[in-house]
Parts: C-alpha cells; structure tokens; sequence
C-alpha cells in the first residue's frame, strides 16, 4: 500500500520519473504531511565529491529560513576570524573628582551580539573600582557604529513583543529580553521577572487552569502599560513550571532600566536621565568591555538559533571604511566574499543575514556549497562544532534521541511558517561525511519533519 501510494503521489504532482531520485521513506513522508514534491529542494552529496548522489529541486530559489545563518557565520569566521571580539567603552563626559562625576557617563557601542547582564554587571563593578560612585549628569547612549534604521518588531508576524523580533541595535544589552518564569501555585502563577529594570512595576494576573493542555499554545501575554509590566493569561494547573522571552521596551528604555538597577545595586547614585548622544572627540575611554570571541558567538546562533545575535554579526560585517554599519553594506560584503569563493548565488537574498524574513532566498544546491566550502576551510572545526548535534544539543536535541543515530549529525534547522529547512552533516556507517540539505516551502511544511528524519536515516544507514 505504501509503494502504491508513493507512485501515486508523484505520478499526480509531478513529471514521471520525478521522483524516483528521492528515497521511498522521504516520499512516503512527504505524502502523509500533504507536501507535494514540487515544494521541497534537497542535496545529498559526499563533502569532497564533485557532484550530488542526489539531487530534487536543487536550483530553485526557496526560502531557507534559519538555514541562512550558515552562510553568514561562514563568511564571519573566514572574514573576521574566529578571535575576533567586541569592545563597548564608557566614557566620562566632565570631571571626576572624589568618586563624584560632574557630567554624563558616555556607553558607546559597537554591535556586541553577547553583552549579556552578568557580563554588564561585571563591567559596572570594574567603573566602581575604577572610582566612579555619583552621577550628576545623564545616561548618554552612542549607537552611531550601526547606521540608523528603522525596524518595526512587528513586521514579520505582528507580534512585537517576541523576543526574536527584538532588532538590532550597536548598544545591544541582554539580546533585550525579558525572562519570565512561572511556577504554579494552586490557583495562581508565581512569576519571576529577568532582569530588575529600575522604576518599573510588576502587575502578575497569570492564573492556572485544569483545562489548559500541557504543550497547547501559550495563553499568557506580557505588555507594558507605562512603568508597569503586566502579565495576563493562564498556564495549565499541573503542567509543572513555564519560562518564556520578552521584549516590551525601546533598546534605551531597557539599557537604562537595567544599567539604573545594577548601578544601584553596587552603591552607586544617577541622578540624570537617558539620552542619545555622542562620545566625546579625542578622548581615551574610561573603561572597555571586550566580547566573547567570534567563535563562541557563532556557537550560540547556529546551536539555538539566535536571530538578533545574527542579526548584529551580519551588520558587523558591514562596517566597512569608517562608515556605519548598514544592511546593504553587509549583504556587499558577503556577496563580496562569495566572489572571492568563485561561488556565484544570482538568486540569494539574504536580507538581514539571520532568515527570519519572507524575502529571503537561497537554493538547495548553493546551501550544499556553502557546506562544502567550509569543508576546506581554516575554520572547518568551528562552524561544524556550532552545529546542533543531533539528539544530543541545540535544536535537534530532541530528534533521534532514544535511537542509534544520536551523535551522528551535525545538523542546522530553520522553521518559519509555511517554512521547514534542515541542512549540515551526516555521518554514515560507512564512516563517510555526507552534506544534506532539505527545504520545504509549502503551508504544509510544519509537518515536513518525519521527511527530514527519514532523508537523514536513509543516508546514516545506506551510504
């Protein structure tokens, strides 16, 4: 009856023979979600072999979602080099006598994408240290090594609040995210809100539910009236406890929330405001905080996905001759390098270097390239090593991981609505290194992951 109903299915969708290229488990899979061939692009080929053992759709422009994050960690290892890091300065804008500053404290950005609070909060300690206790003058923010830009958070799917909707900004602080955590409590949710913002309230109305489903849809919102964060909703009763991410406030809002918070924390007084501005001109910084290197920012996107911290390593590789950081400086620049490669991509688009767009485009077979070039280069083992490994990390940690291919992958997912994308590589049996790359665009595609894990398996097992 399977076979059958893999005949049928390609015979009905497609050119005869179309199929026959794909396994009969990767049909038989895409059948059931409703997806017809036509829809997918996928590549199976050796890592050092000239052409693919398989090959559908490769040449079709398709929507990679965060798959596209291969192509611009690559192109960052290569470029920057994997020791590359960071640095944000403070600077002091007028005299500092007896701990007292008679001016504003200057922060000045430069696009770090892991200037985490813990990190922040080491950095305040050292500017206490250093002798600065009282603020008499204001918060002044210097974000002018990114170009200005207009991002709507909204844009994408029109929920702003999402943390992975947060945009870009040269001062990024704590990916500007809220972290809640609820813990039921009979009728009601005990939330936990990180990290402390300095003058803004809690408003908790989360309650549990029995009727609630325990992996249903959220049903809990944040929104910010004001000063206060307010949080609405329900979480099932006996479902144990929920974290979730947020951003509600503006990039200043937060930085100077936060910064308010942790200053007073270690004893120190503000008594200004927050404002944007300039460093001063000439003048040395009154501290520097250096970044984690390139290659562990590089583990932290392609292991968890992380949008906005792609988003400012690809505006990063914008920077270019002095001038701000901008989107098409960036996409120069990797178009740029691809040239370098002899690689040739007339249908990439990359728009914001992280895939959450719906303009984004790349084929199956220029994915594989990429793949494949980092192969040979000096930094293979860093951009593999930022890979999920399958049933083991990251966000395959839970396929395959009760099954005997768990450590055998080293895979990069990408999900968007309408969106199914998997590409990386495959360690067969046989002990070759295999890259493997399926996209599916189709409303279907949500359900495309029995597909995958069957492209997977078949070439685990068979070659």
């Amino acid at each position: 009856m399977k076979k059958i109903l893999a005949l049928f299915f390609s015979f009905a969708i497609s050119p005869a023979g179309f199929a026959d290229s794909l396994p009969g488990p990767v049909i038989e899979a895409l059948a059931r979600a409703h997806i017809p061939l036509g829809s997918v692009g996928v590549v199976v080929q050796e890592e050092r072999a000239s052409s693919p053992l398989l090959s559908v759709n490769a040449n079709v422009a398709m929507n990679p979602a965060s798959t596209m994050k291969l192509l611009t960690t690559l192109s960052a290892l290569e470029t920057l080099g994997p020791a590359y890091r960071w640095k944000t300065e403070a600077y002091l804008d007028g005299k500092l006598e007896h701990g007292v500053l008679q001016g504003n404290l200057v922060f000045k950005g430069y696009g770090d994408p892991k200037f985490t609070v813990e990190q922040f909060w080491l950095w305040l300690h050292e500017l206490r240290q250093r002798g600065l206790r009282e603020i008499r003058g204001d918060i002044v923010l210097d974000h002018s090594f990114f170009a200005p830009m207009n991002h709507d958070s909204a844009e994408f799917d029109n929920d702003p609040t999402r943390a992975y909707n947060v945009g870009p900004s040269a001062l990024l602080l704590n990916f500007n995210a809220l972290h809640l955590h609820l813990i039921p409590d009979g009728k009601n949710a005990i939330a936990l809100l990180e990290p402390d913002l300095a003058n803004y309230t809690v408003s908790n109305r989360i309650v549990t539910s029995a009727k609630l489903p325990c992996h249903g849809a959220d049903a809990y919102s944040a929104r910010l009236d004001g000063h206060t964060i307010v949080l609405e909703g329900a979480i099932p009763e006996g479902c144990g406890e929920a974290d979730d991410y947020f951003s509600l406030l503006s990039h200043d809002d937060y930085f100077f929330a936060v910064f308010g918070a942790l200053w007073q924390g270690l004893g120190g007084t503000l008594q200004g405001k927050v404002r944007e501005g300039s460093a001063p001109v000439g003048q040395a910084a009154f501290a520097t905080h250096v970044s984690p290197e390139l290659s562990e920012v590089v583990r932290d996107i392609n292991k968890f996905s992380n949008n906005i911290m792609a988003r400012q390593l690809f505006l990063t590789m914008g920077a270019v001759d002095g001038q701000p950081a901008d989107i098409a400086h960036s996409i120069a620049f990797v178009q740029q390098w691809l040239l370098k490669q002899e690689l040739q991509f007339p249908e990439l688009v990359m728009e914001n270097g992280a895939g959450l767009s719906r303009k984004a485009r790349i084929s199956a077979r220029h994915l594989a390239d990429v793949l494949q070039r980092a192969t040979r280069s000096l930094y293979s083992a860093e951009l593999q090593a930022s890979l999920p490994i399958l049933g083991l990390d990251g966000t395959v940690k839970k396929r395959f991981k009760d099954g005997g291919l768990a450590g055998h992958a080293h895979l990069k997912t990408g999900t968007l609505e309408g969106v199914k994308s998997i590409a990386g590589y495959v360690h067969a049996q046989s002990g070759k290194q295999w890259i493997v790359v399926l996209i599916i665009n189709h409303p279907n595609a949500a359900s495309g992951q029995a597909a995958q894990d069957a492209l997977i398996e078949w070439v685990q097992k068979s070659y």
